[in-house]
């Protein structure tokens, strides 16, 4: 009777919306707080799901068992991360519930995912959505406008509504979320897209931000002497800005990311040009 009992507790247990919200604003504050060389962002990882596990393991063995599941090894990017943990959370509430999911198939999932999903969450946030939201602010900003100061906030907007999207969609999905996102193509659309309109925008501030002209002139026989900046203008308007960007670009690209080298070599460039009176 009593085992039967047992059962019946055990298929009782079913965690709402509230519990796996309230675990993921914990990690969005706590995730890189607990960062060592040793564990990195374990016990971030360990004490954002402590109340979850609290619930489904009323148990104080299990509950010991549980905290020691999650005390092993895991680092990931914050935001695409949350994905691994709400599979986690998804699979610790099968296995409360009585059902067959070995200890080593969650510590496994943890492992095996959180490199790839970091892979992503970098490309995605920090490689994109940080540049465009930062690039907005200071665009506003060196022209005077109050709201480039609160643009940069724009990230943690975009961030925090994709994690918590994240989080939900690993938590409802369990391990099929896995295949959604990875073979759903999305993914690959959306940094794709967010490529797009960062390679727009870098443009767009280039073509505003990069003064480059030239006064040199040609002196013609019985005729005004014909400016070469007016030539470049007829062929294209910023040209030369349009050149240097091309060529700091396929440096960047072939020779290495030297900010510093690249910064010495237009300061020197720029004195030495207006010195001889090229620039």
């Amino acid at each position: 009777m009593s085992d039967i009992y047992q059962e019946s507790v055990k298929s009782d247990i079913k965690l709402t919306k509230k519990d796996v919200n309230k675990s993921f604003f914990l990690w969005w504050w706590i995730c890189e707080i607990s960062n060592s060389f040793e564990r990195l962002q374990t016990l971030a990882f360990c004490a954002c799901i402590s109340p979850i596990l609290k619930k489904l393991y009323p148990d104080e063995k299990d509950l010991s068992e549980a905290l020691m599941r999650h005390l092993n090894f895991f680092n990931s990017q914050g935001i695409w991360g949350g994905l691994v943990h709400g599979i986690t959370i998804a699979m610790e509430e099968q296995k409360a519930r009585g059902e067959d999911v070995p200890e080593e198939a969650i510590t496994g999932i943890k492992t095996g995912l959180m490199g790839p999903f970091a892979g992503i969450g970098d490309t995605v946030d920090w490689g994109t959505w940080k540049p465009i939201c930062f690039a907005l602010g200071v665009t506003f900003a060196s022209n005077g406008s109050a709201i480039g100061a609160i643009l940069p906030f724009l990230f943690t907007i975009i961030t925090l509504i994709e994690g918590y999207y994240i989080w939900n969609l690993g938590y409802s999905l369990g391990q099929d979320s896995i295949k959604t996102v990875l073979k759903g193509g999305w993914v690959q659309e959306l940094i794709t897209g967010a490529s797009i309109l960062g390679l727009f925008m870098m443009g767009a501030l280039s073509a505003n931000f990069v003064k480059l002209t030239t006064p040199l002139t040609i002196k013609m026989a019985n005729a005004e002497p014909l400016a070469i900046q007016n030539i470049f203008d007829q062929i294209a308007p910023g040209i030369l800005p349009l050149a240097i960007t091309f060529i700091i670009y396929w440096y960047l690209k072939n020779k290495g990311q030297n900010y510093t080298k690249i910064l010495l070599t237009i300061i020197i460039a720029s004195l030495l040009g207006a010195l001889i009176g090229i620039f």
